[in-house]
């Protein structure tokens, strides 16, 4: 079972996260970051599902998001500064929590979305403390539109101060991704054609909610950093990657910037690569029809991946 809310301190922040046993022998350590404007307990069905193939799930709220306190995170802003910073550490403290409680086991990093974005500059930051990455549903392929949309925030921070709400942002991403499915129920249709995980992601009083103008910044540097050179040669070549995206998901141009990734990594020399782009499948693979299949074959993947780093501690 997905457990109840626990807590990790870190600092002055008390990070709330939620954590499934591994049935029988345990295979692996799973940590799961999540998207914007969401939190860590929407993970239970996929949690529960990983731990009953025999991994450990830990899965955390980001600062400003979910049930994570901090003094200078507020729902919807990382921190007051350094916010890029402090979720990645934020990571890296959680994977040493887990692996002081299971020692000796493989970590695999898992990042939906935002938590995609996070996931991937996690690793190029500590390559020693993770064995694998998925990276689900994320958009790194923004191009000069990112760049624009980096300029617009900029000009509302010197407007109007980065601790509100972005007036910009949200309408060129949510709102363009919404109106972008055709006879739409509701604005939030481009996440899953199952209605009722739509309904539920409305009803939720911790999603949805509108981003500060800091923590979009923050996403663009997130965005704009992992996939640099200079970063990406940190890693070893053999390190597996799993990158997922949904044929009809407006938020990854309908898979094209999981496919612009993977071929970035290839060129860059990574030879364990897996990229699998799911027909039928908008945003959030894990609560769409079909993921069932989707989540048995990411733990396949989990299954062969080899725990790279404990094998060469360990030679």
């Amino acid at each position: 079972m997905f457990s109840d809310t626990r807590r990790l301190a870190i600092g002055e922040a008390s990070l709330a996260y939620h954590h499934a046993e591994a049935a029988g022998p345990a295979r692996g350590i799973l940590l799961i970051s999540h998207g914007l404007a969401e939190h860590s307990k929407r993970y239970g069905r996929f949690a529960e599902a990983m731990a009953a193939r025999g991994y450990h799930v830990y899965s955390h709220d980001h600062r400003g998001h979910g049930e994570t306190m901090a003094p200078d995170a507020p729902i919807g802003r990382f921190a007051g500064r350094n916010g890029v910073e402090r979720v990645i550490g934020d990571v890296i403290a959680m994977r040493a929590h887990a692996a002081s409680r299971h020692p000796g086991l493989k970590v695999i990093l898992f990042g939906h979305s935002m938590g995609g974005l996070i996931a991937l500059n996690a690793i190029v930051t500590a390559p020693a403390d993770f064995d694998a990455v998925a990276v689900w549903n994320s958009n790194f392929a923004v191009g000069l539109a990112g760049r624009a949309a980096q300029a617009i925030l900029l000009a509302e921070r010197m407007l109007k101060g980065s601790d509100v709400p972005s007036g910009l942002l949200p309408k060129l991403t949510f709102g363009a991704w919404g109106k972008s499915i055709p006879e739409g129920r509701t604005a939030f249709d481009w996440l899953s054609h199952r209605a009722d995980d739509v309904d539920k992601y409305i009803a939720d009083p911790l999603c949805g909610f509108d981003a500060s103008v800091s923590l979009w910044l923050d996403l663009f540097e997130l965005t704009f950093r992992a996939p640099q050179k200079l970063h990406l040669d940190r890693l070893p070549r053999d390190m597996p990657i799993h990158l997922v995206g949904g044929a009809e998901d407006p938020a990854t141009e309908r898979g094209k910037a999981v496919l612009w990734l993977s071929n970035h990594l290839k060129a860059r020399g990574f030879s364990r690569i897996t990229t699998v782009i799911y027909q039928g499948m908008r945003h959030e693979t894990l609560n769409e029809i079909g993921a069932d299949a989707a989540i048995a074959a990411f733990a396949d993947w989990c299954d062969a991946a080899p725990a790279i780093f404990r094998a060469r501690e360990n030679p």
